[in-house]
């Protein structure tokens, strides 16, 4: 039942995550002509188009990705009742989704050189990968709840919905942001 419950869930985050991508898309052919837009350059240069750090955020996406495997592997132990496997993948993928979050931080409050309010595009990349963020921030603290209860009393792998149901989120927020790395940084 939680299973079922999880997918249910995850429709409902599909269609706000879709109602994201269409407001990115229907803002991009409003302003067809003007895609990406101009912005001032903090470095002196005038005015010149946007630029994302495109080699930077696939850095931090095949990060996210190979948490991914490693979430599986997680739950791969957790189906065999194997308690410290389980606890050692989702450690591993804990901290490359830490680190995910880090670098997407960093690029935030550091690399751009538009903000939210510069025009419609920093509006829809801050607002599209922001709430991206946010949900990878509730995949982090799934993984220490997972972890938590993996020390009390002995697992089982009748134990181990829970560690599958961590697994379908965590997998759902990466395939979404391998949408949004394409839509974002590749298809500008």
């Amino acid at each position: 039942m939680v299973s079922v419950g999880t997918v249910v869930w995850l429709s409902s985050e599909l269609m706000f995550f879709a109602a994201l991508f269409a407001m990115f898309y229907t803002i991009r052919s409003v302003n067809s002509g003007n895609w990406p837009p101009v912005t001032g350059d903090p470095k002196g240069s005038g005015i010149g188009p946007v630029h994302l750090h495109v080699v930077y955020a696939l850095i931090f996406t095949i990060i996210l990705v190979l948490s991914s495997v490693t979430c599986q592997l997680g739950v791969f132990a957790a189906e065999r009742g194997d308690v410290y496997g389980l606890r050692r993948w989702y450690t591993i993928s804990f901290l490359m989704g830490l680190t995910f979050v880090i670098g997407q931080a960093n690029e935030f409050f550091r690399e751009n050189e538009f903000g939210l309010n510069s025009h419609a595009y920093g509006s829809v990349y801050y607002l599209t990968s922001g709430f991206h963020g946010l949900h990878v921030i509730g995949g982090l603290i799934a993984f220490i709840m997972v972890l938590a209860r993996s020390t009390f009393g002995r697992y089982t792998p009748e134990k181990a919905t829970t560690a599958i149901v961590v697994s379908y989120y965590w997998h759902f927020v990466d395939v979404v942001w391998i949408g949004l790395f394409a839509t974002i940084y590749l298809l500008q």
